[in-house]
C-alpha cells in the first residue's frame, strides 16, 4: 500500500479549491445561437426606382406559404423596429447593418423608409435603398411591404435566418 505524501495532499486540495462547483443545470439554460458579423458588403444606390406607395415583397424559394402570409397580414407577436426617417442612403445602410447585426436572432425585423413624399416625383430613395439592401443581405429570407395598421408601403417586415 502507498502512502500520498504532503505535497500530493497540497496539491489535491489547491486545485479543488480553486475550481468552483459544477453547475449540472447551466446547459439546459445556454443557448447555441452563433453570433454573425455585421453584414457589411452591401452596395448603395444613386437612383430611386421605387415609388413610394409600391408593395414590395421577396421570399426564397420553399419558404412557407403560410409564414409568408402571417408576415403579410402583420401577425408578428413581438418586433423590433428600425426607423429611418431623416436619414441619409449612407446613414441607413449603417444604421441597418447595425441594426440586424443586434437583432440577427430574432425572426422578424420592421424597417420604416417612409414612402418619399418629399422626394422628386414622389419615387423613394430610402425604399429603394432599404429594398436593395435586404436583397443583399445573407441572413434575409422573405420581406414585404407591412399592412396599413403596421405603415403600410412606407416599412418592411423581414424574416430572417435563424
Amino acid at each position: 500500500m502507498t502512502s500520498i505524501n504532503e505535497d500530493d495532499k497540497q496539491l489535491f486540495r489547491s486545485t479543488i479549491d480553486a475550481n468552483a462547483p459544477i453547475d449540472k443545470d447551466a446547459g439546459a439554460r445556454t443557448t447555441n445561437q452563433v453570433n454573425l458579423p455585421a453584414f457589411t458588403a452591401y452596395s448603395y444606390i444613386t437612383e430611386a426606382r421605387l415609388n413610394g406607395s409600391e408593395i414590395v415583397s421577396y421570399a426564397k424559394n420553399g419558404l412557407s406559404p403560410k409564414l409568408i402570409k402571417k408576415m403579410k397580414r402583420g401577425d408578428i407577436d413581438y418586433t423590433a423596429t428600425l426607423d429611418l426617417h431623416g436619414q441619409t442612403v449612407t446613414e441607413a445602410c449603417e444604421s441597418m447593418s447595425q441594426f440586424m447585426y443586434h437583432h440577427q436572432h430574432e425572426p422578424f425585423i420592421q424597417i420604416i423608409h417612409g414612402k418619399g413624399y418629399h422626394s422628386e416625383n414622389g419615387m423613394s430613395i430610402l425604399k429603394t435603398q432599404v429594398v436593395s439592401f435586404l436583397n443583399q443581405h445573407p441572413q434575409v429570407i422573405a420581406f414585404n411591404s407591412c399592412p396599413d395598421k403596421d405603415g403600410g408601403s412606407g416599412a418592411v417586415f423581414a424574416l430572417l435566418k435563424q
